[in-house]
């Protein structure tokens, strides 16, 4: 065992002297936070200057079954992946192999997006930082759900996603291009993404019992099972597990794990026996403003939560929390969500990990976590409680008020037949749709899980009813007609606004295929 790892177990064995740190009611609060929303499972881990204070797990880690949570039950932690996308892209700029404002065309030729000035000019921070023209979630059919198409598929068809808006003008999540970002550390350093994280980070920290993928937490036998609700009932899911969204979306670790990864965080990549794994200057790279937010103002009930400041940097989200700055990001994958929230100044950082898709559970424990650290006081589940309250009824009335706009007497302006056939999106690619029992059924070539069929709603537009119920995306299909009576084109938008922005239907433009 080398000394790195070798002090990083000692400082993980001090968690049980630590944990008189936290609240006396703390294990209390959690599960007060899994029983208010619903939450089979839920690991916490604490760093508090250097040292552990809490890696923990509750409850279970499937639901019905025995077996509980610990500190060594993998999560994934979806997002939070970027993390170590931009600080591995960091390490490489230590490593004198990159540079920041590199071009992404000169180091991967082949690279092209739909508008030839972002392909000439997309830089190495540029991937990391949701400031490329793309709109939110753009292109995520390609990777999410689980389809058909290969790594060198996905890279082709991105070149045709359209631009929503000019370059570096405004911000918009997407996954896209980590999976980029992912190539350019496989064409600098020679190995592939996940061996460089493997052999470069995990292998440095000690965090052997963390895996790469859903399907390694699996084989190890380490990992929780994703919970969703679904018909009112949480139940387990199938994970989310593609190697197409590696680099952005797919990393699976556990409370004892990420500690290590907080403290070389906050101590801006200092090891604890003096070494570094990436420079001070990358840190502040990392979490230094490149793409800045607007700053929404926050309901009554969040009040202490409301910022000064917000932006992007590295693949972590900035912004200010009770006056000192925060470096955090959540993720949220099939089943899964998490939050890892750091605050260098104060050397703390938290990470909650859920396996159930409740972003107001890992809210309500991180912050209570950081509050106590920071002697602030206050009722953080009670807060999320009435927002997510105030958050499903505005989503069922937005739903039922267009439904209450649906002309239910209108009939399509075509025979059933005549909708049916394939159709292609430059991007996606195939959809077809054939009459199946006197009605349409759509299938999303690529895409097993999303088909189902298509029920009337008004005039040409259908609802499709995907068959799958873990697909909860219902989307409206709209078809345009020509003068002729002939389909033109059909154009897709999901019907409820709860819906995972990942599932970008409204990026597609389906033209038949003659």
């Amino acid at each position: 065992m080398s000394a790195v790892r070798t002090l990083l177990m000692l400082s993980f064995s001090a968690t049980l002297l630590a944990a008189q740190s936290m609240p006396r009611d703390f294990d209390a609060y959690v599960d007060r936070v899994m029983k208010t929303f619903n939450v089979p499972g839920v690991a916490v881990a604490v760093v508090k200057d250097g040292k552990v204070v809490l890696a923990k797990g509750y409850g279970v880690k499937r639901t019905g079954e025995a077996g509980t949570v610990d500190e060594r039950t993998n999560f994934s932690i979806a997002s939070n992946t970027k993390a170590f996308i931009g600080t591995s892209l960091g390490m490489l700029v230590d490593d004198g192999k990159l540079s920041w404002n590199d071009r992404v065309v000169d180091i991967l030729p082949w690279f092209q997006m739909s508008d030839p000035y972002v392909t000439r000019e997309m830089r190495i921070i540029d991937l990391l930082t949701h400031r490329s023209g793309l709109g939110l979630g753009a292109g995520d059919l390609l990777i999410w759900p689980t389809n058909t198409y290969t790594q060198k598929e996905v890279v082709r068809r991105f070149r045709h996603v359209p631009l929503a808006a000019s370059f570096r003008s405004t911000y918009a999540y997407d996954n896209i291009l980590y999976l980029i970002a992912g190539e350019v550390i496989e064409a600098v350093s020679g190995q592939t993404w996940d061996e460089f994280v493997r052999t470069r980070i995990f292998r440095t920290l000690g965090m052997d019992a963390s895996a790469l993928t859903f399907t390694e937490a699996v084989r190890m036998g380490t990992n929780a099972t994703p919970h969703a609700e679904i018909a009112g009932t949480v139940r387990p899911v199938a994970a989310s597990d593609s190697d197409k969204t590696n680099p952005a979306a797919t990393i699976n670790t556990n409370a004892r794990d990420i500690t290590a990864w907080m403290m070389c965080q906050l101590d801006s990549g200092r090891l604890s026996d003096g070494s570094r794994l990436f420079s001070a200057s990358v840190a502040r790279q990392l979490w230094s403003v490149v793409t800045p937010l607007s700053v929404p103002k926050m309901p009554p009930e969040l009040a202490p939560y409301q910022a000064n400041f917000a932006g992007y940097g590295g693949g972590f989200n900035l912004r200010d929390y009770r006056g000192k700055k925060l470096v955090w990001h959540t993720g949220g994958l099939s089943g899964f969500v998490s939050l890892v929230a750091l605050i260098p100044e104060e050397r703390l950082g938290v990470a909650v990990f859920t396996n159930q898709e409740v972003g107001q559970a890992f809210y309500a424990i991180g912050w209570r976590a950081l509050d106590h650290f920071l002697g602030a006081k206050y009722d953080w589940l009670t807060a999320y409680r009435t927002v997510k309250a105030r958050a499903d009824s505005t989503n069922a009335a937005a739903e039922k008020k267009t439904a209450a706009s649906r002309d239910s007497l209108s009939t399509p302006s075509l025979p059933l037949e005549r909708y049916a056939g394939r159709y292609t999106d430059r991007w996606y690619g195939d959809i077809t749709i054939e009459v199946r029992d006197g009605q349409l059924f759509l299938q999303m070539v690529p895409t097993p899980s999303l088909g189902g069929f298509l029920e009337h709603y008004q005039y040409d537009t259908f609802i499709a009813r995907w068959s799958d119920p873990e697909m909860r995306a219902d989307a409206f299909v709209t078809f345009s007609l020509t003068p002729e009576g002939k389909v033109e084109q059909a154009k897709m938008k999901a019907v409820s606004p709860a819906t995972d922005f990942s599932f970008d239907f409204h990026d597609l433009t389906l033209k038949p295929v003659k």
